[in-house]
């Protein structure tokens, strides 16, 4: 709320169900990401040590019209506020110097304001079972290919956007624009052991690529 640059949309963190349980955390956060850190897709990303790593994700693209509705968003209403979704590429950056992780406190203190997204081909939304889609990442030059799956997200990539978008009524946010949601990592956080281009791919959705300098 400090940061007066342009919001282009909203990151869920902290969807993984097993480190929710380890942390003993009843839920997930999420935080503004701004126009400065949203790139095309295959763009370079200029890392530095604290580059914590590399991840892919659900992507939707969501109405204007959701700030006008009234009532609490659930599985019967979501869809129609959905315009478009794509697979993303988040590069995770973590500058605090903190031994391990306690809490939610301690990843979401510098979260949103330190990270890039870059989002491949957007398809017009249909419902399909999100819940249930292959996802890896790949770097052919360091030799990484990391499997993942999109119920890792929440169970299920709808109960992550559903989640954030009642967080936002509940905070009286109003963007007055279609703005984009990004759901959690299908694959976790992925070491970046190396510099080129990762690759993400998410079955039925796609694929989106990130230069690595």
């Amino acid at each position: 709320s400090k940061i007066k640059e342009p919001v282009i949309g909203f990151k869920v963190g902290g969807t993984g169900i097993p480190l929710m349980k380890k942390l003993k955390e009843k839920e997930p956060f999420y935080a503004s990401v701004y126009k400065k850190n949203f790139l095309k897709n295959g763009k370079r990303v200029k890392i530095n040590k604290y580059a914590l790593g590399i991840e892919v994700e659900v992507c939707y693209l969501i109405k204007k019209t959701f700030f006008s509705s009234k009532g609490l968003i659930n599985k019967k209403n979501i869809t129609k506020f959905i315009s478009h979704m794509a697979p993303c590429i988040e590069v995770v950056g973590y500058r605090q110097k903190r031994k391990g992780i306690t809490s939610f406190g301690d990843l979401s203190s510098d979260f949103g304001g330190n990270v890039k997204f870059l989002i491949g081909q957007k398809k017009k939304y249909k419902r399909i079972n999100i819940g249930n889609l292959k996802a890896n990442i790949e770097n052919k030059k360091t030799k990484q290919k990391i499997n993942g799956n999109t119920n890792a997200v929440y169970v299920n990539p709808l109960n992550s956007l559903r989640f954030v978008l009642n967080k936002i009524k509940k905070d009286k946010t109003n963007l007055g624009k279609d703005f984009y949601v990004f759901t959690g990592s299908t694959v976790g956080v992925v070491p970046i052991l190396g510099k080129g281009l990762y690759t993400g791919k998410i079955e039925k959705l796609g694929s989106v690529k990130a230069i690595i300098s």
